[in-house]
């Protein structure tokens, strides 16, 4: 029973986890990434299980657009487990991180955001969570934004 509740405990951190993420997932002002109104259409698998794609939009102001690493680099906390970034680069049309947590969960967290377009950008999200060396969750979220106007 309380491997089974871990196990729930474990999906939640994931899930709101990666619910962070989406939630600051928005354009950047990196090299033309333009404010305005965007489409987000998200694709999660989670161990295997794919969920149909779902969209929603969101209205970004130039204020939000204009910190790439503040919108798309979540800070990430877990209950008993210490987190750090491990890995982090960004460029003008891209941005790549990476976090490791370890104690009594330890997950292993990427981002990688391609901006082709002042229009357009594509992310993959992964992790993996990892209870005394075996997997219990693997997680991945392909985003696709696309700016379809201006903010209403």
């Amino acid at each position: 029973m309380n491997r089974v509740l871990m196990q729930l405990n474990l999906r939640c951190v994931v899930v709101a986890g990666v619910a962070l993420l989406l939630g600051g997932t928005a354009a950047s002002r990196a090299d033309g990434m333009s404010p305005g109104e965007w489409k987000l259409t998200e694709a999660i698998t989670m161990n295997g299980q794919k969920s149909p794609p779902s969209s929603r939009t969101r209205c970004m102001t130039p204020e939000q657009t204009s910190d790439l690493e503040k919108l798309f680099t979540p800070a990430y906390r877990t209950t008993n487990s210490d987190c750090e970034r491990v890995e982090f680069s960004s460029t003008p049309t891209a941005l790549r991180w990476r976090m490791k947590c370890t104690g009594q969960l330890d997950m292993d967290v990427s981002g990688d955001f391609s901006f082709d377009t002042p229009k357009h950008y594509t992310a993959t999200i992964t992790s993996k969570g990892t209870m005394a060396g075996r997997l219990v969750a693997d997680t991945s979220v392909a985003i696709e934004g696309e700016r379809i106007g201006d903010c209403q």
